[in-house]
């Protein structure tokens, strides 16, 4: 959201990895697919992308698996990763996707998608 649906601002992950940083949390993961790390098309956005190599080399940021499969790009159900080390390491889960189909899937991760997903917002640069 920070790049106002127009562009993907790593700049943004950056802020709000700060912003909980700041705050005496050390155990951050980011979850971004794979497929940022490429190029982008100018259909596809993506500002900043140096600060998702630095984020990677500080064990913060993971790539989600991607591939080209009859030239069309292939992804992952990211989603699942991102709930799943959540509740395995008792942790919250940073978005403004509700989630609702995982909900469904395990009634464990309904209970702790309730409680423990934090929405948010941005004001500029203000996270």
């Amino acid at each position: 959201s920070h790049g106002n649906k127009e562009v993907f601002s790593c700049r943004g992950i950056l802020l709000a990895v700060q912003w909980f940083w700041d705050r005496g949390h050390k155990d951050i993961t980011v979850f971004v697919p794979l497929w940022r790390k490429e190029q982008p098309r100018p259909d596809v956005l993506i500002t900043d992308q140096y600060i998702l190599r630095d984020l990677e080399k500080k064990k913060i940021l993971v790539f989600t698996p991607s591939r080209r499969v009859g030239g069309k790009r292939v992804v992952c159900y990211d989603d699942r990763f991102i709930v799943k080390l959540a509740h395995e390491s008792d942790g919250i889960v940073v978005s403004n996707d509700t989630y609702r189909d995982l909900q469904n899937e395990r009634p464990e991760w309904k209970k702790f998608i309730e409680e423990r997903l934090l929405m948010y917002s941005f004001v500029n640069d203000k996270y």
